[in-house]
């Protein structure tokens, strides 16, 4: 209020009315003597200043244990730290830090981004990831291989101890054989995170000769993989709430009911994505010829924007097309609603 009164011209009367205080009580304010602690704030204020100024190498810290011990001044740490923020004075020194920027293992790049919903077939796109499931027998860390298309879990492996590499091998030697089973021709996408086994040379050597091209998730973007974490998401509620995997109290147990649970989501388990088929009905249905045939995957636009994003853009646009569309029309009413008022004068 003193700034817009005394630099803008503003009515304190108007002022005061707006802030719904009164003009006696305004000028009281205003006439106030320092109170103690606003005049012991800016004697510390002046001691850091003339502190820092005198010993420019140390921090908020030093600085509060020199005035304790000096000057009889005691201040809390979190004050002077306020006082540097205030002052924007910081401890200097002779070292020069060097800030190197994270590097991304970008060794694949990401062919999928937010088109998943363009996947059309079987077998097109294949997504993998470890999780761990607890209980009250201890853990187990799984890795799951996932079809985008049919929402399949075409195989699943265990790992013997924390950070197993070999279930992420194993998986992917069991996804190869069930490529040549089912006499798979066409070209599979097979998308990841960067890990460590994923983005190894050993992983990748057993694809070299087959039709699979790897895609990878940009590094510390699991938005860019959401059909395995929506996956592995669902799979644990039901796990825990309808199979009570939480009450397993040996590794066995874990075993058996996890595969009692794949065998029944991959057989008896109606997907809500599709249509309430289940997995294994929904990849019999397509080779049978009971699905539509699209092809919307190769015409794919990648885009870095999240689904969402994109989908939140688009109804902006669509708002303002209404808005467009629907201003005329208004503008229409209002002149002949003018026009015959005019024509009752």
């Amino acid at each position: 209020m003193q700034v817009l009164s005394d630099d803008e011209g503003y009515n304190v009367t108007n002022l005061c009315a707006e802030m719904h205080v009164s003009r006696s009580g305004y000028y009281k304010w205003l006439k106030r003597d320092n109170s103690p602690g606003k005049l012991r704030r800016e004697k510390i204020v002046q001691l850091v200043k003339e502190l820092h100024d005198a010993h420019p190498s140390h921090g908020y810290r030093w600085v509060a244990e020199y005035l304790k011990l000096h000057n009889d001044v005691t201040c809390s740490y979190n004050l002077i730290y306020k006082v540097f923020k205030y002052l924007g004075i910081h401890a200097e020194n002779t070292h020069q830090t060097k800030h190197v920027p994270r590097k991304e293992k970008d060794k694949y790049p990401n062919l999928i981004f937010s088109t998943w919903e363009t996947v059309d077939r079987p077998r097109e796109v294949i997504v993998s990831d470890m999780t761990v499931l607890r209980s009250k027998g201890g853990f187990i860390e799984v890795t799951f291989y996932f079809d985008v298309f049919t929402k399949q879990i075409l195989t699943y492996k265990i790992g013997a101890k924390r950070g197993d590499r070999n279930p992420y091998i194993d998986g992917l030697k069991d996804l190869i054989c069930i490529f040549e089973t089912e006499g798979c021709t066409q070209s599979v996408y097979l998308h990841t995170d960067q890990g460590s086994v994923y983005a190894s040379k050993e992983y990748n050597e057993i694809i070299k000769d087959q039709n699979i091209t790897r895609s990878m998730s940009r590094a510390g973007k699991p938005t860019d993989n959401p059909v395995n974490e929506a996956l592995n998401g669902w799979i644990k509620d039901e796990l825990y709430v309808d199979f009570k995997f939480g009450e397993c109290r040996s590794r066995w147990e874990m075993e058996e009911l996890l595969k009692e649970f794949v065998k029944y989501y991959n057989e008896d388990r109606p997907c809500y994505a599709l249509g309430f088929y289940t997995p294994n009905n929904y990849y019999k249905s397509y080779m049978d010829g009971t699905l539509e045939r699209r092809n919307t995957f190769e015409n794919r636009e990648l885009t870095h924007e999240p689904k969402f994003v994109q989908d939140r853009k688009a109804a902006s646009k669509a708002a303002a097309a209404n808005d467009d569309s629907s201003e005329p029309a208004k503008t229409e009413g209002l002149d002949v609603s003018e026009g015959s008022e005019n024509s009752e004068t």
